[in-house]
């Protein structure tokens, strides 16, 4: 079954100070992925690129967390298209900016290349 609710309600933490606690998030786990696609030994980061042009660059490590996934449900609703929908990913330990919305494309990868942000100065690792 691809698809599944976390066991515990991470918490959603954004670089701008704020935090949402007790978040509920539905979707498909990202390892559930990872086992689908099989990514080549060679393979240390994964690129998300979203349909408004955004882009992440997550260590495959992180992206393999077991509550890392790519979200389609959020408090047992749709995600909207206002909050990233139909599909956003979610990895609860890094800062929110590393979860895409409006996710378009997986790319599993052996070099690093900055995403958005990262090419503005912020941290590669997102580690709050």
């Amino acid at each position: 079954m691809l698809s599944r609710s976390l066991k515990t309600s991470p918490d959603f933490h954004c670089v701008t100070t704020w935090s949402k606690f007790d978040c509920r998030w539905r979707g498909v786990a990202f390892f559930t992925l990872a086992e689908i696609v099989k990514p080549k030994p060679e393979v240390r980061h994964v690129l998300f690129s979203s349909y408004d042009g955004y882009s992440s660059n997550v260590r495959i490590e992180d992206a393999l967390d077991d509550d890392a996934l790519v979200a389609t449900q959020f408090d047992g609703k749709p995600i909207t298209r206002d909050h990233g929908g139909p599909a956003r990913v979610i990895i609860p330990k890094l800062y929110a900016w590393k979860g895409a919305k409006f996710v378009r494309a997986i790319d599993f990868v052996a070099e690093d290349k900055p995403g958005f942000w990262e090419v503005r100065g912020c941290s590669n690792t997102a580690d709050p």
